[in-house]
């Protein structure tokens, strides 16, 4: 059960880095547009801490996607 959790983790993380440098955004930006600070987010795309659900709703309104596109491994947004 923890390894897919964690599995998880770095899905979100790895979805996260990748959406937020196709837009062309830095970690600064992205937090000022979800209203979280840029160490937070960084600790996110390292897979170093667990979301809540508003935090990933958060995070994917600023990236123009749906929060299932950051939960989805190999997400073709």
């Amino acid at each position: 059960m923890v390894k897919q959790f964690l599995g998880l983790n770095r899905v979100v993380a790895s979805n996260l880095r990748r959406l937020r440098k196709k837009i062309g955004i830095s970690q600064e930006d992205l937090a000022g547009k979800c209203g979280l600070h840029r160490t937070y987010i960084g600790a996110i795309e390292r897979s170093e801490r667990n979301i809540t659900l508003q935090t990933l709703e958060k995070l994917a309104e600023s990236l123009g996607v749906s929060p299932q596109d950051l939960l989805e491994e190999n997400s073709d947004v």
